[in-house]
C-alpha cells in the first residue's frame, strides 16, 4: 500500500493506493488541514503503514512542515517529487527541469499512462496550467494563468468599483457580474484551445483540478475530465 499526497494551492488530497486502484480518497481545504487536531493523524484514519509515500507540494513550507509532522509516524521516508529530466515514460524539455512544478510533472506522468498519443494537460484550480506533451512522451513546454476565482479577485481588488461576485457565463452578458464571468471563463477556454491547437493530429485534452469541469463546458476541443490527476500521477511513480 502506498500514500500519495497531493498538497495544492488551496487544498490538499490524499490517497491509498494497492496498486491497483484506491482503496480510499480524501481532502480538505488547506486551511483545515492547516487547523486538524494535532491528536488526530488525517493520514492515520483509515490506513496503517504504508510500503511508500510519495508528496507533491506547491503549497509552500508552512504545509511541508506540516506534511513532515503528519507523515513522520510512519516508517517509509517520504519522497518529495521535483521536477525531473524523465520518469514513467516522460521526458521533460523544460529549460531547467527541476523548476517544473512537482504537481505539473505527475500531472504528465499520469497522462502519459492514460492517452498514448499527444495530449494537452490542464490543471484548472487557483492557478490553470496547460501543459503539451508530444505522441512521443515529451514534454514540450506549457503556460500558467490565475484561475477563474483569482481573475475575479484581481479585477476587484484592482479597480474601484467592479464587484467581488460571481456570475452566470452567457452568450452576452448585460450586466457587470456576468461581463466579467464571461471574460474570465472566455480567457480560460481561450488559453487552452489556443495551446491545444499546436498539439497535433488524434490529440486530447485531458482536464482536472476543481474548476475543471466548469472549464469543459466552454472547450470545444476533444477534451475529458480525469479527477485527481495529480494523485494518479503520483501513485504510478510510487509503484514504478
Amino acid at each position: 500500500m502506498i500514500l500519495a499526497i497531493d498538497a495544492g494551492n488551496s487544498r490538499v488530497k490524499w490517497g491509498w493506493h494497492d496498486g491497483n486502484g484506491w482503496s480510499s480518497l480524501a481532502t480538505v481545504s488547506l486551511i483545515e488541514f492547516a487547523a486538524a487536531n494535532h491528536d488526530i493523524n488525517p493520514f492515520a484514519a483509515t490506513h496503517a503503514n504504508p510500503e511508500r509515500i510519495v508528496i507533491s507540494n506547491v503549497a509552500g513550507d508552512g504545509a511541508h512542515q506540516l506534511l513532515v509532522n503528519w507523515t513522520r509516524i510512519f516508517d517509509a521516508e517520504p519522497f518529495w517529487l521535483k521536477g525531473e529530466a524523465e520518469r514513467c515514460g516522460v521526458t521533460s524539455r523544460y529549460e531547467r527541469p527541476g523548476q517544473l512544478g512537482p504537481d505539473r510533472w505527475a500531472s504528465l506522468v499520469a497522462a502519459r499512462a492514460l492517452h498514448p498519443g499527444a495530449c494537452l494537460v490542464v490543471n484548472a484550480g487557483t492557478a490553470t496550467t496547460a501543459d503539451l506533451l508530444s505522441a512521443a512522451g515529451e514534454f514540450l513546454g506549457g503556460l500558467i494563468l490565475p484561475g477563474v476565482e483569482l481573475m475575479r479577485f484581481v479585477l476587484h481588488e484592482h479597480t474601484g468599483r467592479l464587484p467581488l461576485q460571481e456570475g452566470r457565463f452567457v452568450d452576452m452578458p448585460r450586466n457587470t457580474v456576468d461581463a466579467i464571468e464571461t471574460g474570465c471563463r472566455h480567457a480560460q477556454a481561450g488559453a487552452v484551445e489556443r495551446m491545444f491547437r499546436v498539439a497535433g493530429p488524434g490529440a486530447q485534452c485531458l482536464v482536472s483540478g476543481g474548476a475543471g469541469n466548469a472549464l469543459i463546458e466552454q472547450l470545444d476541443i476533444p477534451c475529458r475530465y480525469v479527477e485527481n490527476l495529480v494523485l494518479e500521477g503520483l501513485a504510478r511513480i510510487a509503484w514504478s
